[in-house]
């Protein structure tokens, strides 16, 4: 429900805060007085393309803001909650400002900036605009299904179903579409992967193959300094001169012997140096065993180097490593599978094409079933109300026919049939329906669709009263005020017999000072909606019609 209404520099307004209620609130005034400005201004917040013309001359920019009470409005909650706009305490408050350089435009919605696009989705979840120029989209064939769809929750289940199969089956037939255009290179593919898969497997590649040869490739580079370094830790441990450690280290333990028979202070000393002796005994058997077993061969060095060659030219072309080249392997000999498997593959993938569109057609059968019953009930229930507008021989039809063709919304094809006079045959709306009619038509709708929990939680209705006078004009008031009932509304109207049905009623008016022109609004008291009243139905206040007004307002 919309709470609150702010507007600064919006064409004549140069500032005007309404307040808005539950119920039917309606906005009157003369002609050119600016009633449907704001209107305008509305829509900006809901949407709506706002040039800068708009903006009141001598003025840098306009500014509207819009305060929104959402309660039970589900839609708009989960539009909101895909957009990640956070609400507190049920309040969304709307906030354009359009510059007149154009540079700094902002749309703000509790705090978070939207974009023109995102903030017209959230306008179309809370406020639905009925007026002259609006008529036309109940023509689109999208409203004539939300028409019929929306009129039983069944519907919309199936219709749910019926889309998760669709998808599922123009998926399978992309893919059978893209394996087609595929093969149609695959032979010459084929050969190509088929060399790869030879090249790679001939080498015989193992997990990190590269880095141990590298390491050995290193040590067998480096064989003289190897050995020699070796054998001249062996003769510095144990060799045959008595200038070494092991050699030396016995001495020095034997005499520490001696002192032990003495004195006991050395032995801790003793005790550690027969612990190192014991230990460097150890590292000689290593380093002797390693040197035992040490072998340079250089037909081995060949080997490794030629075996590098190999895995360096697989890593130019399939990966700078081993691991890479063998994810390549096995990439390609998938894909050489796949295609070897082509025809297997196709046959599976029709057959399963054939199953899917199999299961979309029965679900299109019971979306259309349902459909059909759905516009049956509902095209009563408008044509009815369409009657009580002043055309008491009309006919209206919703039809629903099979089509040949599946698309995601179903395999049939909506429209309106409509005839206004007797002995005219029925045809489709957008082709013989007048202005006039279209208004009276798209009312109708309104009103049957105003209760449905999927629709707007407010209605505007913008001057659709055009043209309209004397019984009609009552009936027409009869139905805003019934769809009142269920929705908020704002209506912007000429007439007497609706203004008087209102729970709130604003008064647009327009003054100047001989320098400016300014449109002032004002919520009117009891007394001040006897007057307008009566200007609006007589032209005059004079006591006869002020009594007539008295009279219409039930006073």
């Amino acid at each position: 429900m919309l709470k609150n209404l702010s507007v600064w520099n919006f064409a004549l307004i140069e500032h005007a805060e309404l307040e808005f209620g539950e119920g039917l609130n309606i906005l009157t005034g003369e002609t050119g007085a600016g009633k449907s400005i704001l209107i305008d201004a509305l829509s900006a917040v809901l949407g709506q393309r706002t040039g800068t013309n708009l903006i009141r001359t001598g003025c840098e920019n306009l500014r509207v803001e819009a305060v929104f009470l959402l309660e039970e409005n589900s839609a708009a909650r989960k539009i909101l909650s895909e957009m990640e706009i956070e609400i507190d305490d049920d309040t969304l408050i709307i906030a354009r400002k359009v510059n007149r350089n154009s540079k700094n435009n902002s749309i703000v919605v509790n705090g978070f900036h939207v974009t023109l696009t995102a903030l017209k989705k959230i306008g179309a979840a809370l406020v639905d605009v009925h007026g002259q120029n609006e008529n036309l989209a109940i023509l689109r064939e999208e409203n004539i299904y939300s028409l019929i769809d929306g009129a039983n929750s069944n519907i919309l289940s199936a219709l749910q179903d019926y889309k998760k199969i669709f998808e599922s089956w123009r998926t399978q037939v992309k893919n059978l579409e893209e394996k087609k255009r595929a093969m149609l290179d695959s032979e010459q593919r084929l050969e190509m992967l088929q060399w790869q898969e030879k090249e790679i497997s001939q080498a015989d590649l193992k997990p990190n193959e590269d880095e141990e040869l590298e390491n050995e490739l290193n040590r067998l580079s480096n064989a003289e300094k190897i050995s020699a370094h070796v054998e001249e830790s062996c003769q510095l441990l144990y060799g045959d001169s008595d200038l070494n450690i092991l050699t030396a280290l016995a001495k020095v333990e034997k005499n520490l012997n001696e002192v032990a028979r003495f004195d006991t202070k050395l032995n801790p000393a003793l005790e550690m140096l027969t612990d190192a002796k014991i230990s460097l005994q150890e590292v000689y058997s290593d380093i002797r065993a390693y040197a035992d077993i040490f072998d340079f061969s250089p037909e081995t060095l060949d080997e490794i180097q030629n075996r590098m060659d190999i895995i360096y030219r697989l890593k130019r072309k399939y990966g700078d490593s081993v691991e890479k080249i063998l994810a390549h392997l096995k990439k390609v000999r998938a894909e050489i599978a796949a295609i070897e498997n082509f025809d297997t593959d196709v046959e599976s993938l029709q057959k399963l094409i054939s199953t899917l569109e199999e299961q979309t057609k029965k679900r299109a059968a019971i979306l259309f079933e349902l459909r059909k019953k759905a516009a049956e009930k509902v095209s009563k229930v408008i044509e009815r109300e369409i009657r009580r507008l002043g055309m008491p021989k009309a006919k209206f039809i919703l039809t629903v026919e099979n089509s040949a063709k599946l698309t995601s919304n179903g395999g049939d094809t909506a429209n309106i049939l409509f005839s206004a006079n007797v002995g005219e045959d029925l045809k489709p709306l957008s082709k013989i329906v007048s202005g006039g009619e279209l208004s009276r038509i798209a009312l109708a709708i309104k009103t049957v669709s105003a209760g449905r929990e999927d629709s707007a939680a407010t209605m505007i209705f913008d001057e659709i009263d055009a043209g309209l006078g004397g019984i009609t004009a009552k009936v027409v008031a009869e139905c805003i005020a019934k769809v009142s009932k269920s929705k908020q509304v704002l209506c912007v109207t000429h007439l007497a017999q609706i203004a008087c049905m209102a729970d709130i009623h604003i008064q647009i008016s327009k003054s100047d000072d001989g320098n400016r022109t300014v449109t002032n609004v004002t919520i009117l008291d009891a007394e001040s909606r006897v007057n307008e009243i009566a200007r609006m139905a007589s032209g005059v206040e004079n006591e006869v019609s002020l009594k007539n007004a008295r009279s219409m307002l039930g006073i």
